[in-house]
């Protein structure tokens, strides 16, 4: 399941992840967002009672042109209040989402509220929740919020890749609930055997996702020679994730929204909590090559041996 849209000759890609679908009204794109209970598989064999945005951890794509009006309603599914703050976006301060100072209303459980505003910048940013945000951010509710630029885009492909991390309680301790997807939300493909609570509270994290899943459930970048090639990398988490692609450098064109002009080149990003960067390369070095965080331990499920978490590879189509 990889979301992908067309703008102009761009191919926008989110992998494992989809877009949230709009309509037209009252002069604006109208958005519809739903916070609520999900069961979001992170590999094959473990799942994770958290929450979410349509079903999923993170929630689908908000993707927007620069000067557009948009309004997102959000419905609230869970049993306390919540908010969504518009990481990065300048917006009036009454739809800023963070109602413990005043900024924003509460979304009360069972209630529906509409965002409203314009769009003013381009860019990658994201969206989540700010009330009780130290427990609601943990549990996983977040997304990515694209910002198309009114001259178009440049690079051939981007993938949108928005980085999570998990205290998943997997101890001897803890034990296995078998739980189903709320109704009407059934997702039998986005499920494993395996479900596990989580803690949202808790420092020591022991899964680490790109777009909700980790390796080897991460989906491949897939590209083709000769292409440019745009990341646009986002970080909900509460550590900072040096991302390191093999084979090739890049250059980085943006950060936290605004773009880069002068010419900085690198193989490793880091992507510190609440920031955003773009990175563009050519693809121009066929095979299949790693891309991960290159701190060892967010490369691991559980602590194993083995490879896992922040971990994909980019691979050259024939």
């Amino acid at each position: 399941m990889n979301g992908r849209m067309t703008v102009g000759g761009t191919k926008l890609i989110a992998p494992n992840l989809q877009f949230v679908p709009y309509t037209n009204e009252y002069g604006g794109k109208h958005f519809h967002l739903v916070a609520e209970e999900v069961v979001q598989s992170v590999t094959p064999d473990v799942s994770i009672r958290a929450w979410g945005y349509n079903g999923t951890t993170p929630g689908p794509v908000i993707l927007v042109n620069e000067g557009d009006r948009v309004q997102i309603s959000v419905s609230n599914h869970l049993a306390e209040t919540t908010s969504i703050h518009w990481h990065g976006l300048i917006v009036p301060d009454q739809v800023d989402g963070v109602p413990g100072i005043g900024a924003g209303v509460s979304i009360s459980p069972g209630e529906t509220y509409t965002y409203e505003f314009l769009v003013r910048q381009a860019g990658t940013y994201m969206y989540h929740a700010h009330a009780i945000d130290a427990k609601q951010e943990m549990m996983g509710l977040g997304g990515m919020f694209i910002a198309v630029p009114r001259h178009g885009l440049t690079a051939d492909r981007e993938y949108l890749l928005l980085l999570q991390e998990w205290s998943v309680q997997t101890g001897d301790g803890m034990t296995k609930t078998g739980m189903s997807m709320p109704v009407g939300r059934e997702h039998p493909s986005n499920s494993s055997p395996n479900v596990y609570g989580i803690d949202p509270m808790s420092m020591d994290f022991n899964y680490f996702t790109m777009n909700g899943k980790a390796f080897p459930a991460t989906a491949p970048l897939r590209v083709r020679s000769g292409e440019s090639v745009r990341f646009r990398l986002a970080n909900l988490s509460m550590d900072s994730h040096p991302m390191h692609l093999h084979g090739h450098f890049f250059r980085v064109v943006a950060a936290d929204g605004m773009m880069i002009t002068d010419k900085l080149y690198k193989n490793t990003i880091n992507v510190a909590p609440g920031e955003t960067w773009d990175v563009e390369f050519v693809a121009n070095n066929p095979g299949i090559w790693a891309f991960h965080c290159h701190k060892p331990h967010h490369a691991t499920n559980d602590h194993s041996a083995d490879t896992g978490g922040m971990f994909t590879v980019l691979r050259y189509m024939n």
